[in-house]
């Protein structure tokens, strides 16, 4: 019931936009001055990917765009735990309740991005897929820029669907895969191919990586095998204000809340599915270990994968843990890229490792993963989290990985490679898209090549790109 009320209340403030038009809205851009955009994302909450794209995505956009030309916001829940990312992006503290926010502050700006992997879909929670769909529809309803960037879109109840076939109609959806793009093209609406935005991102050298793991006990020797765990069986979040109020006045549900009157699936049926979970991946992890050298370590991508990271270890007798709550994107990923062998339940642990080569497996329950390890055509690297047969399968995937040949790191190259050049190619959307709603908005020079469309790529993209490239 308070995912349909608030569902309506994004509804309507949308239709009220609509009414309003231009009227009341920011002045109009003008030569002269910065183009203002609002990037709206799950910023704030140490959540390693989506931060990871929201910086790459900034970077891009300076460049496309002009860093001389654009003055950019970026919404962040909690400006402490996003402090030092985004370059000179002004953060802007986001509500929990939102909708109001974003129909003062939309109007605000010149145009607004929504940002966020999981787009316009239910897996989190439907209030984020209400929160994209609010932003890109009050900013088209307004006359602004409006545009979605590198997200995804899949699985959507009735309301929610209908929200995104009637608010998305007038913006520039660039979707990070074709299944993507088919479930959109489903609603009737018009969708371009993109890709994720994480991929351009450079970490620390891996020497940092790599002097965590030694303080950590790594011999140097055994190669090591990092884990990027989460609760599948928590999503989505469901609002209560029963639960908010007994919360406040008992401390009950304390274990469950999420944020505010957001509260995370629990019950006898997802507890058991996560004890399976977490103890197929510890047991899996036992028996490759007693046929093999290995450094297993978890890493937790979000701060709320902590729980998962623990638990996992506790049953490997303490493996070494290190999280978002205390590394910043910049370590975390530098560690993640000093593993020989990954299997993640993050969809990022697998794309930023993958630019290092590493050997990595999927174990899913929903698109994101599954529709990355298909463009990879890895399915055999891939285990669905609620599987019964979880134990086997992903013992089967760890020999595989470490078996892993020339063909698989060159797939996984090619991959890298064929996303910048999408990534580029959104570059050439955004500066068209912007031109057109600003026919004025001041022109580049001729472009030489696609990598102009790109933030700027590291030494060791270069080399992927020069390896790998394929016309």
């Amino acid at each position: 019931m308070m995912d349909l009320m608030l569902e309506a209340w994004v509804s309507s403030l949308i239709e009220i936009s609509k009414l309003r038009g231009s009227d009341g809205a920011s002045q109009r851009w003008k030569p002269g001055r910065k183009l203002k955009l609002l990037f709206a994302a799950y910023n704030g909450a140490r959540n390693t990917g989506e931060d990871v794209r929201v910086e790459e995505m900034l970077r891009q956009f300076r460049r496309v765009l002009g860093e001389e030309n654009v003055q950019p916001s970026v919404l962040t829940f909690d400006p402490e735990l996003s402090r030092g990312y985004f370059g000179d992006a002004t953060q802007i503290k986001f509500p929990n309740i939102f909708p109001p926010f974003l129909y003062r502050e939309v109007p605000r700006h010149d145009g607004a991005v929504a940002c966020l992997g999981a787009m316009f879909q239910r897996t989190f929670a439907n209030a984020t897929a209400a929160f994209m769909i609010g932003t890109v529809g009050i900013a088209s309803a307004r006359g602004k820029i409006s545009v979605a960037y590198g997200g995804e879109a899949g699985r959507m109840d009735r309301v929610l669907s209908g929200m995104c076939r009637r608010y998305c109609q007038q913006s520039l959806l660039i979707m990070r895969n074709e299944e993507s793009c088919v479930a959109l093209r489903d609603l009737g609406l018009p969708s371009e191919l993109g890709t994720d935005t994480a991929w351009t991102f450079e970490p620390h050298p891996s020497q940092y990586g790599r002097e965590k793991l030694r303080r950590a006990g790594w011999n140097e020797k055994d190669p090591v095998l990092v884990v990027c765990p989460n609760n599948p069986f928590w999503w989505p979040v469901n609002a209560s204000v029963a639960k908010y109020v007994a919360r406040t006045l008992t401390g009950a549900y304390k274990e469950s809340q999420y944020r505010s009157m957001y509260f995370h699936r629990t019950g006898a049926k997802a507890d058991a599915g996560f004890g399976r979970y977490v103890t197929s991946i510890a047991n899996a992890i036992n028996a490759y270990r007693s046929r093999h050298k290995v450094f297993p370590v978890f890493v937790g991508m979000e701060r709320l994968d902590w729980r998962a990271c623990q638990a996992a270890s506790q049953r490997l007798g303490g493996a070494p843990i290190f999280t978002s709550g205390e590394h910043d994107m910049y370590e975390l990923v530098s560690i993640v890229r000093s593993a020989h062998m990954l299997v993640s339940s993050r969809y990022h642990g697998i794309v930023t490792s993958m630019p290092a080569l590493i050997p990595s497996a999927g174990v899913t329950i929903d698109e994101r993963i599954r529709n990355l390890m298909c463009e990879r055509g890895h399915q055999h690297l891939l285990v669905e989290a609620d599987d019964p047969e979880l134990e086997g399968k992903l013992l089967e995937v760890l020999e595989r990985l470490g078996k892993e040949n020339e063909a698989t790191t060159n797939a996984i190259g090619r991959t890298v490679v064929k996303n910048i050049k999408m990534m580029a190619r959104m570059g050439e959307s955004l500066e068209r898209c912007v031109h057109e709603r600003y026919p004025e908005f001041p022109a580049r020079a001729a472009r030489r090549n696609w990598e102009e469309y790109l933030p700027p790529l590291s030494a060791n993209l270069r080399h992927l790109v020069e390896k790998y490239e394929i016309n």
